[in-house]
């Protein structure tokens, strides 16, 4: 049977036995299997399911994310010696000695499953029960033979919008629908943050051909992409995290 093994810092903490045909949930609440007590880890963050000859990882709506060798999923077939990390802690997946593994498909093949449409997932995760938080995403062999289309960010010529979504300082998701959206403490803003250091008008994002930029406008809290202080204009990729003042971002697109 597979084995997640919790470290902290790379310190082994503890094992867990997966059987066949069971499931594990992580969390910081006592009620789940794996309890990582940080409250950088959501009450129940994520989940680990085995299913279909395979174990799929399922993020359960969790605040600052799930991150498999440090790409951000939202579901993911595990393969042997993969890293799953959940705030500061990182759980091992590995298959004992004597455990016969199942063919694993080849990671393109995987990657497909991985990003779904964040305001469909949000409501499935919120109408479902913990045990069924997610459907599952197809198996890795009916992946391999029809992989599913992602989002395209307008420079790929595809009709995708971009999203901001909460991670801190408020809830839910905002559609970038116009030219330009403004941010900032002034009531005026498309999008308002508090704070003092905050300026009336503190950033800008705009759509451009190329895709959706990010630019200082003014005020104390200089926006920062990915921990990096914006100087000028920076063009914006999927999972982008973005930070002014307290107030913290995740940029994706949405088809």
């Amino acid at each position: 049977m597979p084995i997640l093994t919790l470290k902290f810092k790379n310190k082994a903490i503890k094992e867990y036995r997966l059987e066949h045909g069971s499931n594990m949930t992580i969390g910081r609440r006592s009620t789940n299997d794996i309890v990582i007590e940080n409250l950088a880890v959501s009450g129940l963050h994520a989940k680990v399911d085995s299913m279909d000859g395979g174990f799929l990882l399922t993020d359960l709506q969790s605040k600052n994310g799930t991150f498999v060798n440090e790409k951000l999923v939202t579901s993911h077939w595990l393969k042997e010696g993969e890293t799953v990390m959940i705030g500061k802690h990182t759980v091992t997946f590995s298959y004992a000695k004597d455990e016969l593994r199942p063919q694993e498909a080849d990671d393109n093949a995987t990657d497909a499953t991985m990003v779904m449409d964040t305001t469909s997932y949000r409501d499935m995760v919120a109408k479902s029960s913990p045990e069924q938080a997610a459907p599952a995403p197809k198996t890795p062999s009916q992946v391999s033979q029809a992989p599913q289309p992602q989002p395209q960010p307008p420079s790929q010529g595809g009709n995708a919008i971009g999203v901001l979504t909460y991670l801190a300082g408020g809830t839910g998701d905002i559609e970038l629908t116009n030219k330009i959206v403004k941010l900032g403490k002034n009531k005026a803003n498309d999008i308002v943050i508090s704070g003092f250091m905050v300026g009336q008008t503190a950033a800008a994002i705009s759509n451009r051909p190329n895709g959706y930029h990010i630019g200082y406008v003014g005020g104390m809290a200089k926006p920062k992409v990915n921990g990096e202080t914006v100087k000028e204009s920076v063009l914006l990729k999927e999972f982008d995290v973005i930070e002014i003042g307290s107030t913290k971002f995740q940029f994706m697109y949405q088809a």
